[in-house]
């Protein structure tokens, strides 16, 4: 009786989302967040609008990290093209951008500003190096208060080609596309990393540009596709201060499968 209550539960938000106007309106300057807005249009037969500057970005990483600090000094962020669909139109808007700074690029700072949210559900979803989609969630919540800011999907930039499938079950599971998938089981308790552990860890994260720290313990879980692990891990924040991460890896079935870390949450 209770998954049949669950079920139906289930078919019914799909039937009240199904029956909402939905926009895909996002920001991209490499195309990398262009690339999954497309495929979450694709999937779920949204409208579509890319934000633009009016100014663009070089799409350089260094030009772009100068230009951005010079904008968050001095507080005058991006002027935007007008869009030409109206955010009034729309009952579920998917926000897209890249991550900058830890949190969204600063043309949606922009848009932020300009447009109003009031009364409609935000589906964040970004691309990023490493993280960023609590952070910019937490900002989109303090910034848009009359807004509802719903659970938001992310990607490494460097494992785009995983958005597909990632996208099927983040719409599936929240009642935006039709469809059902099995539910994900919790991850087991923490416990200390052992060599075993800390050789996963080490494969998957070892070759990103920037050190992501020591893992101290994990949890693990079997999915349909492999394993998934969360590390708690300690190391050193901007400032050179101790601070303390959780790093999510995932090792496919594949015999020729390699660990991969899939995001960072600080």
């Amino acid at each position: 009786m209770k998954k049949l209550f669950l079920f139906i539960a289930a078919m019914a938000a799909i039937t009240t989302a199904s029956a909402q106007k939905m926009l895909v309106l996002y920001y991209s300057e490499t195309g990398t967040t262009k690339a999954v807005a497309q495929e979450l249009q694709k999937q779920t037969g949204a409208d579509i609008e890319s934000i633009e500057a009016v100014e663009p970005y070089t799409g350089n990483f260094q030009e772009t990290i100068q230009r951005g600090q010079r904008e968050m000094q001095s507080g005058k962020m991006p002027a935007l093209k007008p869009l030409t669909k109206k955010v009034a139109d729309y009952d579920i808007i998917f926000l897209g951008y890249p991550i900058w700074f830890g949190t969204y690029a600063n043309p949606i700072i922009t848009l932020v500003q300009e447009q109003d949210f009031a009364g409609k559900r935000i589906v964040p979803f970004c691309t990023f190096g490493s993280g960023g989609l609590n952070t910019s969630s937490d900002a989109l919540r303090k910034d848009l208060p009359k807004a509802k800011i719903e659970e938001g999907y992310g990607v490494r930039t460097a494992r785009v080609a995983a958005a597909e499938k990632e996208l099927d079950r983040f719409l599936k599971e929240n009642g935006y596309k039709k469809g059902r998938v099995e539910k994900l089981a919790d991850y087991s308790a923490q416990q200390p990393v052992t060599d075993a552990e800390r050789t996963i860890f080490d494969a998957a994260c070892s070759s990103y540009q920037f050190p992501l720290g020591t893992p101290q313990t994990f949890g693990k879980r079997a999915t349909p596709d492999g394993i998934d692990y969360k590390f708690t891990v300690t190391g050193r924040g901007m400032d050179g201060k101790e601070s303390n991460s959780i790093i999510y890896v995932t090792i496919g079935k594949g015999a020729d499968a390699k660990p991969e870390f899939t995001q960072v949450v600080r």
